[in-house]
């Protein structure tokens, strides 16, 4: 299981969604499936068009930046990053 950590932003858009998570998953897009699975919609605010991550969105597997394909080990820690812009 991949330890999920997800943004604070993305928690008022989902009833019931933690903000840390396990996830039974092989690769960072598996992850994003089961997820969506539970809370409809969610792969959709981290990628586009389903097959690519958003460009303000960051993911990182054991402190490393990662695709939708890259591997998750059991106990992998997912980072899921929302950039955030302003001035």
């Amino acid at each position: 299981m991949a330890e999920l950590h997800l943004p604070a932003t993305l928690l008022p858009l989902f009833p019931e969604l933690p903000r840390q998570l396990d996830v039974d998953a092989a690769t960072v897009d598996e992850a994003l499936e089961r997820l969506d699975e539970r809370w409809p919609g969610f792969r959709d605010r981290i990628c586009e068009r389903r097959s690519v991550l958003r460009p303000h969105i960051n993911v990182y597997v054991d402190r490393r930046r990662a695709e939708l394909e890259t591997a998750l080990e059991d106990r992998s820690r997912v980072d899921v990053v929302a950039a955030i812009s302003g001035g």
